[in-house]
């Protein structure tokens, strides 16, 4: 028992650290506001207020957040949106811009986009209704404008050209969509000369562009996480012994490879930008081939249901587990508050934030 004990002491020695040198770096290097485009895994409550089957408000989701509410974060509390203001010093939750209750201030500190089920490829978003990134593009401008008219075009300047913006998806797209084009892969997510060094992502740079077009500079690409491992990949795709799609997560690596290709180019035609990609993949695998120092004991199974296929709506039978600390996946594809919480303070480390500034 005093053994345990030492341990436990250890993984909040650690996370403390980890939040102290990053709160320490961000006074020196402050936002005034963080923006998050994305997927499910930084969706904090957009789809709530979107015709889609595609929703987190609703229990087991939000089992641990503050009341027990359902937000419709993906998650048992907060998500990695959230982690992502907190690292950069900004605020504790980052709300979704749909929320009709947002004062004027939380609007100034930044807001999240992200819709679950969305993708960069316009296809997509379609199998779920989510909220394609053109349209998430296209709330951030209309978002411009509603600070532009409270606090007029200086101030909205400089909280456009100074905050930090975010973009975290392409998972639903190599994993939904483009397996079910004939085209390989490498032809659909790639430039046709895909194959040389100058090679980037189109629908990601286009879209980045246009971020760019609005008025951002300090933009963030964060790596695609394995999702060859999520239990429903494991469940679906990974025989007996429920083993990783080696095959998707190779797509995935070489997803990640061309994004730091792209970034590469984006910093260099693109002037007054710093762009940075920040590594997850790597962290992500290291934490479920060694969970047990964060007191992770489960890596193949969520916590919801039988922790093997249950997500979105699937997640309402019961059976949900008693401590999601012990998970590295709340439900089939999405982490607990505590592994989100450990891989963006990894991913978003001092060293990489400061890329940014």
């Amino acid at each position: 028992m005093a053994t345990l004990h030492v341990l436990f002491a250890c993984i909040l020695a650690l996370l403390i650290c980890s939040a102290a040198a990053a709160e320490s770096y961000n006074k020196k290097n402050q936002v005034p506001a963080v923006f998050v485009f994305g997927d499910s895994l930084v969706d904090t409550g957009n789809n709530n207020y979107v015709h889609t089957i595609a929703k987190g408000n609703f229990p087991p989701y939000g089992r641990d957040f503050a009341g027990g509410r359902a937000t419709g974060r993906f998650s048992n509390a907060k998500g990695v949106a959230d982690y992502i203001a907190q690292v950069l010093g900004v605020k504790q939750l980052l709300p979704p811009y749909l929320d009709p209750s947002l004062d004027l201030q939380e609007l100034l500190t930044g807001v999240c986009f992200a819709s679950a089920g969305s993708g960069y490829d316009p296809r997509t978003p379609q199998k779920m209704n989510a909220i394609p990134m053109m349209t998430q593009l296209n709330m951030f401008k209309e978002y411009i404008k509603r600070i532009n008219a409270s606090v007029g075009p200086e101030r909205t300047q400089e909280i456009i050209s100074q905050s930090a913006y975010i973009i975290f998806m392409g998972s639903n797209d190599l994993t939904n969509t483009y397996p079910n084009r004939r085209l390989p892969v490498h032809r659909r997510i790639l430039h046709r000369s895909y194959d040389q060094p100058s090679s980037r992502l189109p629908q990601v740079y286009a879209n980045v562009q246009k971020l760019y077009e609005a008025g951002a500079r300090r933009i963030g690409l964060v790596e695609l996480p394995p999702t060859g491992c999520a239990p429903a990949i494991r469940s679906s795709q990974g025989g007996p012994r429920r083993e990783c799609s080696e095959s998707l997560n190779r797509r995935i690596r070489l997803f990640n490879s061309k994004l730091s290709l792209m970034v590469d180019q984006m910093n260099q035609e693109l002037p007054g930008t710093k762009a940075v990609k920040f590594e997850l993949y790597n962290h992500f695998v290291s934490l479920a081939e060694n969970p047990a120092p964060y007191g992770i004991e489960e890596v193949k199974r969520g916590c919801c249901g039988t922790g093997n296929i249950e997500s979105g709506v699937l997640c309402v039978v019961p059976g949900t587990c008693a401590a999601a600390d012990k998970y590295l996946f709340f439900d089939s594809f999405h982490p607990t508050e505590l592994a989100a919480r450990i891989l963006t303070y990894q991913t978003l480390s001092p060293p990489d934030l400061s890329k940014l500034f």
